[in-house]
């Protein structure tokens, strides 16, 4: 299983990943996460989110670098900002809400995209 896929699990599936810190000293890799949010700002999620990545090894400044993007509650920054984190080549986006999610489909077809919250998450874009 390659690193990204590992990435993946752990930022998806919680229980799941509790061996992957077993890997987190092996890796040399800074992993590039881009968070997309509709809100304004870092708030209880985003630093849950990061204490969850702390418990698996994953330290910001360390082996870990977040892209934050902010839509402020507008949804229609949300395309360009999506389109920002692309351009920056984050190894996975997570997102929060559906049309987030869906911001993100629409940017990129190769980097794995994590919804921490979305009501329809393969509904019609």
């Amino acid at each position: 299983m390659n690193k990204r896929r590992k990435l993946v699990i752990a930022l998806g599936a919680g229980s799941v990943a509790a061996p992957l810190g077993l890997f987190a000293q092996q890796q040399s890799k800074v992993w590039r996460i881009g968070l997309l949010a509709l809100t304004s700002g870092p708030d209880e999620m985003t630093e849950a989110f990061r204490a969850q990545l702390r418990t698996l090894e994953y330290v910001e400044g360390s082996n870990l670098s977040i892209e934050y993007r902010w839509g402020a509650g507008k949804a229609e920054r949300l395309p360009d900002l999506a389109a920002e984190l692309v351009r920056l080549k984050v190894d996975i986006i997570v997102t929060r809400a559906t049309v987030v999610a869906m911001a993100a489909k629409r940017a990129t077809s190769t980097i794995p995209i994590v919804m921490a919250g979305s009501a329809d998450p393969v509904g019609p874009a």
